[in-house]
């Protein structure tokens, strides 16, 4: 069995993975995001490859074998089950979940987890829009654009929010900016790198464009 430490560098080279598809995992990417040093994240590099879960290249970085991925897979699944868990059912707020759903992901069996997915209504998306992957292994695929590259007037709704830092997802839930939430821009100023748009229930917010590229829309 993995143990949480394991299964946590696979859960971010998978996540990682997905932004630079088809390219090595920089080392330098997987030890920022855990909060480690570069030097720890190789040695790790190492042993998940003796271990057959990865594919190292010094200074190119790593790529998950299938059997990585399907482990990366699913503790991603666990991950994302739990934490629409902690919001439908628990009701914590979805500005907190993340940070319980990484303590429990690991403990967790599996017997527990498939009656949670009844329990849920077998969902395929967690509370900040992200898909959570089948028992299988399978992830739907969705073409989504992020906001700060679409048209005016142009109806919207927000469908992921990729950014899940506590501070961030709590001025996405403080403005009303939750998946789920129609809206359409009015403005897009360039120079000041900012956009304005309108909420179906009336609100009119204006936001930076580096937030907007962390809110996708359909």
């Amino acid at each position: 069995m993995a143990t949480s430490t394991v299964e946590n560098y696979l859960k971010q080279i998978l996540l990682e993975q997905q932004r630079v598809e088809g390219s090595p995992v920089p080392m330098g990417k997987v030890a920022s995001a855990l909060g480690v040093v570069p030097g720890t994240t190789t040695t790790m590099a190492k042993s998940l490859a003796d271990s057959g879960l990865v594919n190292y290249a010094p200074r190119k970085g790593v790529r998950l074998t299938e059997e990585g991925e399907k482990l990366a897979l699913h503790v991603l699944r666990r991950h994302r089950l739990i934490e629409l868990f902690l919001v439908e059912i628990l009701g914590l707020g979805w500005s907190e979940i993340h940070e319980e759903a990484e303590k429990l992901e690991h403990v967790i069996s599996d017997k527990v987890l498939e009656k949670i997915d009844a329990l849920l209504g077998f969902p395929t998306v967690d509370p900040h829009g992200d898909p959570i992957p089948t028992a299988k292994g399978k992830i739907d695929a969705r073409s989504l654009e992020n906001l700060s590259g679409c048209p005016l007037g142009e109806p919207l709704r927000i469908s992921r929010i990729t950014d899940q830092a506590p501070e961030f997802l709590r001025f996405i839930e403080n403005n009303g900016l939750q998946p789920g939430a129609e809206l359409k821009i009015s403005e897009q100023n360039r120079v000041a790198g900012t956009l304005t748009f309108s909420l179906s229930k009336g609100k009119t917010l204006t936001i930076g464009a580096s937030a907007a590229k962390k809110i996708l829309v359909e």
